[in-house]
């Protein structure tokens, strides 16, 4: 095909990049195959009725109204690889015209869940204070560094949430023999136990383990529902381990609970990002921090470009995506997360 022959792609993937989601040799195919239209994310419209007329794929997410998606009659699919779900475009529409909008979030899953063991370690063996320790000469040797040290073999693992990063989660998990229990409504009790976990309520989670594992999606119905109550039904030291979005949890009330030494806790999410220079969480004992770095691994971020590849192919062949991971119309429009602002 001749360059005007080949189908167009809108490229609109910010705060990421072409670069940095394919690598050379797969951004060196994406721009033999299609024809890639460089776009402002907040101006789809401005593009003009040539452009949105021609335009069978989007890459990224940005925002869409009724009236620019019906000057794109061609449009195939939104290939969103921000990766949170965004209720920015009138669904409702999509479906009906049987655009697909897929999201590659998966490519996530595994270097979080890895992250989510490692702080689970951290937190059952103090690894980091104890370092922090012999660094300056406070260190204390065997036993005594081991007075509030627990195993995670065997333990009690709670999971809130079971999607791809949950599933990654217990894979990671397997090795340690754990007694899971998951709580996620928006998946059969088949399904949980097919993965070898127990189904449970929230109550049961949050009061029967050990390390609670919070992987949910932030949608309209469970914004901040884990604060002051769900922190105080948990066992006296267990540990919080949030991997997924902050606003599911009232930060306040988590930093109040382990601040009181109830619980202990790690996030790599939080309220807003970057997080205030004086905000109290920086220094709280008990906690341990990490700056939304858990999934932000190159090798991720390629592998975002090849799902990418892949599924444009089938669609140009006529066949539906099936390497990224569709949006379902009974709940993405549920989805309340926030746009990462940074990769």
């Amino acid at each position: 095909m001749s360059s005007p022959d080949l189908p167009l792609a809108i490229s609109a993937p910010a705060p990421r990049t072409l670069d940095l989601i394919f690598s050379p040799d797969a951004l060196q195919v994406l721009h033999s195959k299609y024809k890639i239209v460089e776009a402002d994310p907040d101006n789809i419209a401005g593009l003009g009725d040539e452009i949105l007329g021609q335009a069978k794929y989007i890459i990224g997410q940005p925002p869409l109204s009724h009236d620019t998606l019906g000057r794109m009659p061609n449009l195939r699919c939104i290939l969103n690889v921000e990766s949170n779900l965004m209720n920015n475009m009138p669904y409702d529409v999509l479906f009906a015209r049987g655009i697909h909008v897929v999201t590659t979030g998966q490519v996530f899953a595994q270097p979080v869940a890895e992250m989510g063991l490692a702080m689970a370690l951290n937190l059952a063996r103090g690894i980091i204070d104890g370092d922090n320790a012999f660094r300056e000469g406070r260190e204390l040797w065997g036993g005594d560094g081991n007075q509030n040290a627990r195993l995670l073999s065997g333990a009690d693992v709670g999971i809130i949430g079971f999607g791809d990063l949950g599933r990654a989660l217990n894979r990671v998990l397997a090795g340690f023999s754990t007694n899971t229990r998951v709580f996620d409504p928006w998946m059969p009790d088949s399904v949980l136990r097919e993965n070898g976990v127990q189904p449970a309520t929230l109550e049961q989670v949050l009061g029967e383990s050990d390390f609670v594992f919070v992987v949910a999606a932030v949608t309209s119905e469970n914004k901040g529902f884990l604060g002051a109550e769900e922190f105080a039904s948990m066992r006296p030291g267990a540990a919080f381990i949030l991997l997924s979005r902050a606003d599911v949890v009232d930060f306040d009330a988590l930093i109040a609970a382990v601040q009181g030494g109830h619980i202990l806790a790690a996030s790599d999410v939080f309220p807003s990002e970057p997080l205030a220079p004086d905000h109290p969480v920086r220094n709280l004992n008990g906690f341990l921090r990490s700056a939304h770095r858990a999934g932000a691994l190159d090798v991720a971020f390629k592998k975002m470009g090849d799902m990418v590849l892949e599924d444009m192919d089938l669609m140009d062949r006529g066949l539906p995506p099936m390497r990224c991971k569709r949006a379902e119309r009974e709940t993405v429009s549920r989805m309340r997360s926030k746009p990462v602002t940074s990769n």
